[in-house]
């Protein structure tokens, strides 16, 4: 099996990652766990060898149990924040996330089977774009609500 692209790098690490907007009647599907305080996108780190496009299919199946299509890509994403998983706490991360429009089905059921890295099971959630809760990537507040047809490039650093 392929690793995660997920690289040491001087004290820190490099991630790719994709993450997937999923959209229906609405409202956006995001994904909680009992650790964390925060909603995060559905997807995950690109395994060596994969496109991001291929990386995210995979991911939104084994996220939601549903083959779905790609879109368009959305949004590219570079992140510097520090860790606060069991397997990355306090550490710096610099992080390259590629965000795909999905093409939904009309029948979409999903179902969650997923597990964080460090064991924390996932569920799903559907929220409103506006709704005040704090979820990741934060962008997606605004970006969401006031959609473009070309690809966005957002710097977040939190160092």
């Amino acid at each position: 099996m392929a690793k995660d692209m997920c690289v040491p790098c001087e004290s820190g690490l490099i991630n790719l990652r994709v993450g997937a907007i999923i959209i229906k009647d609405g409202k956006l599907l995001m994904v909680e766990n009992k650790r964390s305080p925060y909603l995060y996108s559905v997807g995950g780190r690109i395994k060596f060898g994969e496109t991001a496009e291929e990386a995210v299919i995979r991911e939104v199946f084994e996220e939601t149990g549903v083959q779905m299509e790609v879109d368009r890509l959305g949004f590219v994403h570079e992140n510097y924040f520090y860790g606060d998983a069991a397997t990355n706490m306090g550490k710096l991360i610099y992080e390259v996330s590629y965000f795909f429009y999905m093409k939904v089905p009309e029948n979409f059921s999903p179902t969650c089977n997923s597990f964080t890295e460090d064991e924390q099971e996932e569920f799903l959630r559907w929220i409103e774009l506006d709704e005040p809760i704090h979820y990741y990537p934060e962008f997606f507040r605004e970006a969401l609500i006031h959609p473009v047809n070309y690809v966005k490039h957002f710097v977040t650093d939190e160092r």
